[in-house]
């Protein structure tokens, strides 16, 4: 990759990834919830990738963000 970017454009980039994670994170609780009652295995997998994104979601609100989100 290089291709050269300004701060406006990577700032919008580190947006629409946030709202992609934040998509994500949503659909794998979901789907999650979905398979609790049929495939506690793959409710569990599904559960692992939502926290995944949730981690993603997380770090990217303190980049974009830093210091407004605690520690808790």
């Amino acid at each position: 990759m290089t291709d050269v970017v300004d701060s406006d454009e990577l700032l919008r980039r580190m947006q629409r990834a946030r709202a992609c994670a934040v998509d994500e994170e949503r659909t794998w609780r979901a789907r999650s919830d979905e398979l609790r009652p049929t495939d506690p295995d793959g409710a569990r997998e599904a559960a692992v990738r939502g926290t995944a994104y949730e981690v993603v979601v997380r770090v990217l609100d303190e980049v974009l963000t830093p210091g407004r989100h605690g520690e808790g």
